[in-house]
């Protein structure tokens, strides 16, 4: 903005009216006075000043300008029609002005000098601007250096506290700093660990200084310059970024010699205790080989006994005895126990093999309880039972075992059934996310939940654990037949397709026996 100051309005009109046409705004005042009011509230570029006014004439308004700090960049220029003597000329040069022009003005002139002292004060005022910058961005600097050396500081007395060697290094890899530690074993601050022959720490720290942006972590064997042996220790060197550049590495060298002899001997003792345990499996095997092998022998040679003694007796009781009703139920009763005696060895051999060793394959479960219902169709049609298979699914199993498990609670369904009741069992599959009995449904589920149902003669689940046990019975033997080893070779069967084996029951309502299975048995490695 310039300034036009006068006392009389027909000299400033014409001033005000030719920088208007060159796009300069204009400010006036028709008094010193009025003129310094301005200055102290508005920054002007130039101050065009008559010399002639009242009161104050220009040169002293000049010099008044001259003391303030907001016009000290501001370009005064003098006009005068009177005063064009050479002392006046000087006398304004003094007082503060850059320019002394006499009336009349060429107005060409006054514009290029205008113009000028604007540019001027424009480039003044860009250059302050960029001093202050430049000042702003020196502080901010200088700032920035004081805070990173009070973290350098900082960070070199906590390396200093630590028990391990700890070090920096610029981003070319060249040693800064080193704690105390780092002298027991290198010769000097600016020098790299000594190491085994086998370990290059030269070539190490290259490699260490490969990975910019992961770190890196290795085993190296120091030599202890005291003790003149040679540590393991644990090499662990990170970068460290500001603003997106490496500017620092931080390292430690930890001393791990006690961890690795403990690992050491923790590996020979897990070694030790390894070959023991083969030793003891190995032992274990024979031992089930040669108890398999004792109670084939012993059941074999149990059932021939039985089948003469039952062979004997049923002729003794047909030749002999066929007209003494007395003698007769008396050799029925020893028949039947000879019966159930035959029927609890093989069951007996039945569970002792279930230690043997079988492979896992596709088994259609529907085909293998088709030929289970076929098998008890005839006891299904003396009991009038009504049993209800849903479709079964495809699943990696043992088929000679999970056929036990389905054929044991079948035949203890039909087996133990309310007198005048018709029974109702129920097979159906569900495919769950889980290994648990209560899992919910998941059609892509890992696991199927398996459920035998029946509306028999039940139970007290306060039994539920017993019934698993081998030899446990919750009936009387006269009143329903049976061993009490069914359930348990279901059980271990199941167990042995890493599965889960429940039940729930109530007297005299039925039982409902629930057992989980993998689809495959890489679900449970």
């Amino acid at each position: 903005m310039i300034l036009l100051v006068d006392d009389r309005s027909e000299n400033i009109l014409p001033l005000k009216k030719i920088l208007d046409l060159h796009h300069f705004t204009v400010d006036t005042a028709y008094s010193g006075e009025e003129a310094l009011k301005k200055v102290l509230k508005t920054d002007y570029s130039v101050i065009i000043l008559d010399v002639q006014m009242p009161d104050m004439d220009g040169f002293e308004v000049a010099n008044a300008i001259a003391g303030f700090g907001r016009a000290k960049h501001t370009s005064i220029m003098f006009l005068s029609a009177v005063n064009t003597d050479k002392k006046f000329i000087t006398q304004g040069y003094t007082s503060g002005g850059v320019d002394y022009l006499t009336k009349p003005v060429d107005p060409d002139i006054l514009v290029l000098k205008v113009k000028m002292l604007h540019k001027l004060y424009e480039q003044q005022q860009a250059l302050r601007a960029t001093q202050a910058s430049l000042q702003q961005e020196i502080e901010v600097r200088k700032q920035a250096e004081q805070a990173l050396t009070m973290r350098m500081q900082e960070l070199q007395t906590v390396l200093a506290t630590l028990p391990q060697l700890a070090f920096t290094a610029g981003p070319d890899g060249r040693l800064e700093y080193v704690n105390q530690h780092w002298f027991r074993f290198a010769r000097s601050p600016v020098a790299l660990p000594d190491t085994h022959p086998d370990d290059d720490m030269a070539a190490i720290w290259r490699e260490a200084l490969q990975a910019p942006d992961t770190g890196y972590s290795r085993e190296v064997l120091l030599h202890d310059r005291e003790a003149d042996i040679y540590v393991c220790h644990l090499l662990h060197v990170m970068p460290v970024r500001q603003q997106g550049q490496l500017i620092r590495w931080i390292g430690t060298f930890t001393d791990i010699q006690d961890q690795k002899q403990t690992a050491e001997s923790l590996e020979k003792e897990v070694a030790l205790r390894t070959s023991e345990l083969q030793r003891k499996n190995s032992a274990l095997e024979r031992s089930n080989q040669e108890m398999q092998q004792f109670t084939w022998v012993v059941s074999h040679d149990l059932k021939e006994p039985l089948r003469k003694i039952q062979l004997m007796s049923d002729l003794v009781k047909q030749k002999y005895l066929a007209d003494n009703p007395e003698a007769t139920a008396y050799l029925d009763r020893s028949i039947q126990s000879s019966a159930r005696l035959s029927t609890m060895i093989n069951d007996l051999l039945a569970y002792s093999q279930l230690s043997a060793p079988e492979t896992f394959q596709q088994t259609d479960l529907n085909d293998l309880l088709t030929t289970l219902r076929i098998d008890y169709e005839v006891i299904i049609r003396q009991k009038e039972a009504i049993v209800t298979i849903e479709p079964m699914p495809v699943i990696e199993a043992m088929p000679t075992r999970i056929r036990q498990v389905f054929q044991n609670l079948l035949s203890n369904a039909l087996k133990f059934v309310r007198p005048g009741v018709p029974p109702r069992i129920a097979i159906r599959a569900e495919r769950i996310s889980e290994c648990a009995t209560d899992a919910p449904l998941d059609p892509t589920g890992d696991f199927y939940r398996f459920t035998v149902s029946d509306n028999g003669i039940g139970f007290d689940e306060k039994f539920s654990n017993r019934i698993f046990v081998i030899f446990q019975r919750l009936n009387n033997r006269d009143s329903y037949e049976g061993t009490g080893i069914g359930l348990a070779i279901a059980h271990k069967n199941v167990s042995a397709h890493h599965g889960l084996f429940s039940v729930r029951s109530k007297a005299n309502e039925g039982s409902c026996f629930t057992f989980v299975l993998p689809i495959t048995q890489r679900v449970i490695e």
